[in-house]
């Protein structure tokens, strides 16, 4: 769970699973991702694993690549939405997005 601290003295909690399916959302909207890693569209937390310290976020995304995509524009792509998404959604710091692309 990490924790957001305000200004105000309030804080936010977010789970480390809702900052794996902002992630595996925002992968699977990148054109040529065919699914995350050992699971199908629906189960969008499964192929990515988080990792907060402090107010830093590391992300890596596991996935497979449609037929006849460049891997490294995909890979590429999936980068830029997800550190995107998660900076947009939570207010945390995308430090990096390690993309692994299986079979």
């Amino acid at each position: 769970m990490t924790e957001i601290k305000s200004e105000r003295g309030g804080a936010v909690r977010i789970a480390d699973e809702v900052i794996a399916v902002i992630a595996g959302t925002a992968a699977l909207e990148a054109d040529g991702v065919a699914a995350l890693a050992g699971n199908s569209r629906k189960h969008r937390a499964k192929g990515v694993h988080v990792t907060v310290k402090e107010q830093t976020v590391m992300l890596g995304v596991a996935l497979s690549v449609k037929g006849g995509k460049k891997l490294q524009e995909v890979s590429r792509e999936v980068q830029q939405r997800v550190k995107s998404a998660v900076e947009t959604m939570t207010g945390l710091d995308v430090a990096e997005v390690n993309v692994t692309v299986v079979a």
